[in-house]
């Protein structure tokens, strides 16, 4: 299980933090990611970290989001900043390892004036 949170109102130029908690053993083994999508729009990749600390990012979030994770905590975190109306989304935290795949139920990212 995957449960994210952190979502919400912020203004453009503004910050915010994502955080997804795993209740899962072998945290540590698992490639965690950050995904997101926005109405009417396909689910597009934002951010994924590996068990190694090896991070990847959309082009269009470079710069400006950080991926970490905490693995004594069973957690990644997503370091949203300078925040543009165009990342206005509903975030989603996921694990992978193998062929296996989890998703969390998602949280709302509003980037509005």
């Amino acid at each position: 299980q995957l449960v994210e949170s952190g979502g919400g109102l912020v203004q453009p130029g503004g910050s915010l933090r994502l955080s997804c908690t795993a209740s899962r053993t072998f945290f540590t083994m698992y490639t965690m990611g950050w995904y997101r999508q926005a109405p009417g729009k396909q689910r597009e990749l934002v951010a994924t970290i590996n068990g190694t600390l090896t991070t990847n990012y959309a082009d269009s979030v470079k710069g400006r989001f950080i991926i970490s994770r905490d693995n004594a905590k069973n957690t990644v975190y997503l370091q949203m900043n300078s925040l543009k109306p165009e990342d206005t989304a509903a975030y989603y935290c996921n694990a992978e390892l193998g062929p296996f795949k989890y998703w969390g139920q998602g949280t709302q990212v509003i980037v509005s004036s």
